[in-house]
């Protein structure tokens, strides 16, 4: 069992910025991925961004390449998304997720890959 709690989110103005991470506390025995998906009112949960176990490897969503950034702390069980030059369009309840046993190489970027789903944290961009 991983237990994922996420922390950040608030109201930004457009070009704005926010950080948003992500603690995975819990026994595992096998190494773990972790992404961040969003989700806005009325839409389907889209991935974001994902990060291997060791952090080497990473992958991204078009829309958000140049200005998101995740990372991986040096404990691994915790991750960042920094959100830079932020749109309204931006806006959604983001959440983190963990896909136990694909922690190494390109990490999944499918919702269904993942085992374990933070409760989310609300990012409200404003124009």
């Amino acid at each position: 069992q991983v237990q994922l709690v996420e922390s950040g989110g608030g109201l930004v103005q457009a070009g704005g910025s926010v950080r948003l991470s992500c603690a995975a506390s819990g026994r595992t025995f096998t190494s773990y991925a972790l992404g961040w998906f969003r989700q806005a009112p009325g839409k389907e949960r889209e991935f974001v961004a994902a990060i291997s176990w060791s952090g080497s490897s990473t992958s991204s969503t078009n829309s958000v390449k140049g200005r998101f950034t995740i990372s991986r702390g040096n404990a691994k069980n915790t991750v960042y998304l920094q959100m830079n030059s932020l749109k309204p369009e931006d806006t959604a309840t983001y959440y983190c997720a963990a896909a136990l046993g694909l922690g190494v190489g390109v990490p999944p970027s499918h919702k269904y890959e993942y085992n374990y789903w933070g409760q989310g944290t609300q990012v409200t961009v404003s124009s």
